[in-house]
């Protein structure tokens, strides 16, 4: 598997790099995690967004969503024979069905009481805390597993479901002197969630426009102790 970081700022798109979005590839088949800001763009450095085969959201915050209209412009535009198909949870209809375009997409629902299979991956889905729902994902091909936070403050629930990934993908918003009520995790949960969780490798990102990365990469590593922590700022492909 075979994952790029398109965007890994949380919030707002800063100095040319958009929020979340993430393109996972294996066996030709090519999946966008988020769509946020900036992400279409970036994306087709890589492939052409009408190569896409499936799209899934984590939830509807613009920051991971912003996109999804332009995306659906640009199938419309080519005049795909088949809709894009779109997964994200129904407990917002309203956002939902907006996924379906006539013509360029189909929404498609998932739940956390069983895994879906898009292409060879195996999803599975976790509801988070966030003031809106959204879900983290477990993603499994040939033993091989990559589990991604989305938007969610600490909880010990993330444990057991990042239990033993090959790649844990975190939502570090904030570094570790920001405490107290808040939506996203700090690097020191983000590390020490990795560390007891026993994972194989780190990445931070949903990163701060205003702290440096460094200090954000130096903190995480400081919590995860051996576990080999990157930043999504440095790193841009990474093989699992």
């Amino acid at each position: 598997m075979l994952v790029t970081v398109l965007g890994y700022y949380g919030g707002y798109p800063y100095k040319g790099i958009g929020t979340s979005g993430y393109l996972l590839q294996d066996e030709d088949f090519n999946i966008l995690i988020d769509c946020g800001s900036g992400v279409l763009n970036e994306l087709s450095n890589y492939i052409k967004p009408t190569d896409l085969d499936a799209v899934v959201l984590s939830h509807y915050h613009h920051d991971h969503t912003a996109d999804v209209g332009v995306l659906q412009y640009n199938w419309l535009a080519a005049k795909m024979p088949d809709p894009l198909p779109i997964y994200g949870h129904t407990q917002d209809f309203v956002n939902f069905a907006q996924l379906t375009e006539d013509g360029a997409t189909r929404g498609i629902a998932y739940n956390d009481y069983e895994p879906t299979e898009i292409g060879p991956f195996k999803f599975e889905f976790m509801r988070t805390i966030h003031p809106v729902p959204a879900y983290a994902m477990r993603i499994t091909k040939d033993g091989k597993e990559i589990v991604y936070t989305a938007d969610t403050t600490y909880f010990d629930g993330l444990v057991d479901f990042a239990k033993g990934a090959d790649l844990l993908i975190t939502d570090t918003n904030f570094p570790e002197d920001v405490t107290g009520r808040k939506w996203h995790m700090n690097t020191k949960e983000s590390g020490t969630l990795a560390k007891d969780a026993g994972v194989k490798r780190l990445m931070i990102s949903h990163l701060p426009q205003t702290v440096d990365v460094s200090t954000m990469l130096e903190q995480s590593q400081k919590y995860a102790g051996e576990i080999p922590t990157i930043n999504a700022f440095e790193q841009l492909e990474i093989e699992v």
